[in-house]
């Protein structure tokens, strides 16, 4: 009897759980519609990058209003929000803090002290980060897989949740570095920002050339994002949908004997388990986003590209061929497409 009234307790918790789950996700799709006009489905990765506790980098041109999208998305978190711009000069100290050394007045002894830098925050916006060098580029490595950051042999645990969500423009613009694939790889999502509809952009014009301001409200904290996460991890995965989703990230590595041909012939690096750890997390978030409690093959299809793209190295004779990431992994999903449910 006692078994049966904790499962029947923990069932109806988790309903709530859920039920709050989708209010909240609801409530900040409300927020965001405020300001930003269009892009669903970055919005909708980013969501899941949130829920799931990785990092985004979004790509697009100047203007595509990256920036304004963070930045109102951590307005309705109701987290501690900083951000980093960076620029060729910035060195990795800007990012993680230093030690200054300060004289007690009193004592007249002098003393290391830590001065955090603004990588202490919930969300860190790294605004245009293929600006700035490598050497301050891999100032967030550490961060962003163990949460922490090391300075002067001192270890300095990082505030939780703690996300970053990346901005970039294209490599092909003037004044950019390419991101280390250390780095790329814990990125969740790499999102592509592309240009909006007429409709969008006209919308836009009306909400932005008038006196009114619109702002997002927060709607959540940090113990329920917590929460979130712990949630999100509980979506049940069948055995089938997960090698489905195993099966085409070994696809992507041209050493692997399952690779089809045209992964052979363009494809240098493929994708690593990392990739995969991240494609089956974010399809569980994605699946309770559309008031699902199991992930399907929908799923893991719709989320292979963004999670993918960054993953895997192309050949010259790829881009020789003008060949992108994309288009390696539509040809995948062509060649292995989900199977009926």
């Amino acid at each position: 009897m006692a078994s049966t009234a904790e499962t029947t307790i923990d069932s109806a918790e988790l309903r709530n759980r859920i039920a709050r789950f989708q209010q909240v996700q609801d409530e900040i799709v409300q927020q965001v519609r405020r300001v930003i006009v269009g892009q669903e489905e970055v919005l909708e990765q980013v969501m899941i990058g949130l829920f799931v506790g990785g990092h985004c980098l979004i790509t697009g041109l100047p203007g595509t209003a990256k920036t304004l999208l963070v930045r109102t998305i951590a307005d309705t978190l109701g987290l501690e929000f900083r951000r980093i711009q960076f620029t060729p000069d910035l060195m990795p100290t800007d990012v993680t803090g230093t030690d200054i050394i300060e004289e007690d007045p009193t004592t007249g002894r002098r003393t290391w002290t830590f001065v955090p830098g603004p990588i202490f925050a919930n969300v860190l916006l790294a605004d245009e980060i293929n600006r700035t060098p490598p050497k301050t580029q891999s100032a967030l490595l550490e961060a962003m897989q163990e949460r922490s950051c090391t300075v002067r042999g001192k270890h300095y645990d990082l505030p939780s949740p703690f996300f970053v969500l990346a901005t970039q423009n294209p490599i092909e613009l003037e004044g950019t570095y390419p991101l280390p694939e250390a780095q790329l790889d814990r990125f969740l999502f790499n999102t592509v920002l592309d240009y909006l509809s007429l409709d969008e952009e006209m919308d836009v014009i009306g909400r932005t050339t008038t006196t009114e301001v619109a702002t997002a409200e927060p709607v959540t904290n940090a113990e329920e994002i917590l929460g979130f996460q712990e949630l999100v991890r509980m979506v049940p995965v069948a055995e089938s949908v997960a090698r489905y989703a195993v099966e085409l990230v070994r696809a992507t590595r041209q050493s692997d004997p399952s690779a089809p041909d045209f992964v052979k012939q363009y494809v240098n690096y493929g994708a690593s388990v990392r990739g995969t750890q991240f494609l089956i997390l974010a399809a569980k978030a994605r699946a309770l986003m559309h008031r699902r409690y199991h992930v399907t093959y929908e799923d893991i299809a719709a989320l292979l590209i963004p999670v993918m793209r960054h993953r895997i190295l192309l050949n010259f004779q790829a881009e020789s061929e003008r060949l992108s990431s994309d288009d390696i992994l539509r040809r995948l999903l062509e060649w292995k497409p989900a199977p009926e449910a």
